[in-house]
């Protein structure tokens, strides 16, 4: 797992947490944040995972 995959699944479960406890409170604000980071997160995971399918087809070479 490379940093850019780590770090965007932590954002994900970061906004998550934002979200529910936005939600739990009745905070839009908090809840659109938190829905934010989780696209943030996502969008990160996923070029951290393009990144290593490129890494992975260079080392077969």
């Amino acid at each position: 797992m490379n940093k850019d995959q780590v770090q965007g699944r932590v954002e994900d479960v970061k906004g998550k947490i934002k979200e529910a406890a936005g939600k739990a409170v009745g905070n839009d604000r908090l809840k659109n944040e938190g829905r934010v980071d989780q696209v943030a997160g996502k969008t990160q995971a996923t070029v951290g995972d393009a990144k290593e399918k490129v890494k992975d087809a260079i080392d077969r070479i």
